[in-house]
């Protein structure tokens, strides 16, 4: 786990190795063990890079890293099988000299080409510049775990792990008010339309599943999508079959996870997919000399506090747990700091609640983490998706199985809407998308607190912000927030919340073959009985405690946040930004008249949380 960063250009004046050092002096958190930086024979390419040793802790595994006297790399994340496809390539003739996954990277490029992304079961950022073609390959992972932002004009090409890094190299700090607008009345903090677009004016992020060449020569850009999950490849199998093939492809996931060379441990909510982590990760290291640590936060008194799941998970296991339990003057006081490290906005405090996770873990000497990010989109955790399944039903004329699967989820108390909207859905899908985007639509042009310079910049409905999917079935959906809008979001806090104390974090349910063979199994095995995430609680089911397994009131992970932000110091600290947003025209003055109202983390209209977050965007 690393930052990279670098320079490209025709013009040998532009790489230059001072302005290389701001970029990585910049990303210095991300990579608290080591810097490396380097000039290209020719002076057309400079990489530079921090390191958090991982794998390979010896001087062989520094960067940036060369090969055959043609290839450098910088490389940000882990491939986890790198072990196997070092033996592969060793029979093809290669040779290395380190045990690190990064000179595999450089082999396999050499070998397989721009290929060599299908081979990698990992998290990453690379780019590797090929000194004999004149050429930058720049690629990233399949979901994206791990960030990589771009600027290029006329004379250059410049990359990063974070927009700081670009910043830092001269490039200007424009916010782009256009997904300003959109995050206030939305809270969209991606375009789904267009993944590469950013917060900021001409900096652009390289969309997960995409890998870019850059020729200085020719001041030439191409961007390509490598790899796509297939929602359409259903396949039959018996339940009992369709839990052993995940338990298997979820083992060898974790296995390679947890290949490491300084200390592990896991997140743990409370909930099913990081107490799954959990039960394998002991099975795992069972008769092992290697312990672990979990970490957890908690909020005593609070209704959605979680300490009583974690100690079951505690007393059955008999696991070493460490917790933390933020206030609200605590993220008053560390606010500008979470921003800093995140560069773009966020949606809640939740993501200030795994921030200090993280700063826990590595406080107690933990530097690689494991997560369960990824299960809910994959395996419709989600108790939204209770609607989007029943719809599916309907459609497919299964009213009295749908009529059932209603009932029964409503006695679980599993949160969802149904109206004659819904069956409106089911069977005019194409309808209920343009509806959905109108709905939204309206929702910005009827925000009560932006200025009519703000409101301008839609010019009728041609901002493709705005985007809902055609949902036909579960599939949709869940392809929706797994690789279109939702899951990287929540990636991106992961990677700039760990990276901000020198934490890595992994995650087992990311693993491509195991994300495809769930899309691939029909809904009624992620839905069911009542049940969201079926599959996964009946293969835990008598693995770990009834009330885990089985509760149904675990929603996504929420902090006393209505509570802070109704505290006099949050209270004063809204209004300041909202001072901000009226002197920048984005919000009427007469929003300084208003109360501000504290909100839960995951309700829809949190206004004046968006406001803290623009404020503190423009005055960065």
């Amino acid at each position: 786990m690393c930052g990279i960063a670098g320079i490209i250009s025709a013009q040998t004046s532009l790489v230059q190795l001072p302005v290389l050092r701001k970029m990585s002096k910049a990303l210095a958190h991300r990579g608290p063990d080591g810097e490396g930086h380097w000039i290209s024979r020719h002076g057309h390419a400079g990489l530079a890079h921090r390191r958090l040793k991982v794998i390979d802790l010896s001087e062989a595994g520094a960067q940036p890293m060369h090969y055959l006297d043609r290839y450098s790399i910088v490389f940000n994340g882990e491939i986890y099988n790198y072990i196997e496809l070092r033996k592969e390539l060793k029979k093809a003739g290669y040779y290395f000299i380190s045990n690190s996954d990064t000179e595999v990277v450089l082999a396999a490029f050499d070998y397989y080409r721009e290929e060599c992304l299908h081979y990698f079961d990992g998290m990453f950022a690379f780019a590797i510049w090929d000194e004999s073609e004149q050429v930058l390959f720049a690629g990233r992972d399949r979901f994206g775990e791990k960030p990589l932002y771009y600027f290029v004009n006329d004379e250059q090409f410049l990359f990063g792990s974070e927009m700081k890094a670009l910043w830092s190299a001269g490039v200007p700090r424009l916010p782009e008010r256009k997904m300003i607008l959109n995050y206030i009345t939305l809270g969209y903090v991606q375009n789904p339309a267009n993944k590469a677009q950013t917060f900021f004016k001409d900096i652009f992020s390289l969309p997960a599943a995409h890998y870019l060449e850059y020729r200085p020569h020719e001041n030439e850009l191409q961007v390509t999508e490598y790899w796509k999950l297939d929602k359409q490849a259903l396949i039959s199998m018996p339940e009992k079959d369709a839990m052993d093939r995940f338990e298997e492809l979820f083992l060898q996931s974790l296995q390679k996870r947890l290949r490491s060379d300084v200390p592990l441990g896991a997140s743990l909510s409370g909930g099913l997919d990081s107490s799954t982590i959990v039960y394998y990760l002991q099975q795992q290291l069972r008769n092992a000399s290697t312990s672990y640590k979990t970490f957890s936060a908690v909020f005593p008194g609070f209704e959605q506090d979680e300490s009583a799941y974690i100690q079951q998970m505690v007393r059955t296991l008999h696991i070493e747990n460490y917790s933390t339990s933020p206030t609200e003057a605590q993220l008053i006081d560390d606010f500008e700091k979470l921003a800093y490290y995140q560069e773009e906005p966020f949606p809640s405090s939740s993501i200030y609640a795994q921030y200090k996770v993280y700063a826990l873990a590595k406080a107690t000497g933990v530097t690689v983490l494991l997560d369960g990010q990824g299960a809910d989109e994959m395996l419709a955790g989600y108790h939204k998706y209770a609607h989007w399944y029943l719809q599916e039903m309907i459609s497919r004329y299964r009213f009295t199985g749908a009529k059932k699967e209603r009932l029964l989820m409503m006695e679980n108390n599993i949160r969802f809407t149904w109206t004659y909207r819904n069956l409106f859905a089911a069977f005019l899908p194409s309808h209920a998308s343009i509806a959905l985007e109108k709905n939204e639509y309206n929702r910005i042009i009827q925000h009560p607190d932006i200025t009519r310079e703000m409101m301008s910049l839609l010019r009728g409905r041609e901002w493709e912000g705005i985007h809902k999917p055609v949902v036909t079935k579960l599939n949709d959906i869940l392809y929706f927030n797994t690789m279109q809008y939702g899951l990287e979001e929540l990636l991106r806090y992961a990677d700039r919340n760990s990276m901000a104390h020198g934490v890595e974090v992994r995650l087992p349910y990311l693993n491509a073959e195991l994300v495809q063979f769930v899309f691939s199994l029909p809904s009624n095995y992620k839905i069911r009985d009542g049940y969201t995430k079926h599959l996964l609680r009946k293969l835990m089911d008598h693995k770990l405690p009834h009330s885990i397994v089985w509760r149904t009131d675990k929603v996504a992970f929420e902090p006393p946040q209505k509570q802070w932000m109704d505290s006099p110091q949050l209270t004063d600290y809204i209004f300041e930004a909202r001072q901000v947003l009226v002197d920048e025209q984005i919000l009427k003055p007469q929003v300084l008249q208003k109360k501000s109202k504290g909100l839960p983390a995951h309700a829809a209209d949190n206004f004046d949380w968006r406001y803290l977050c623009v404020a503190r965007l423009l005055q960065s």
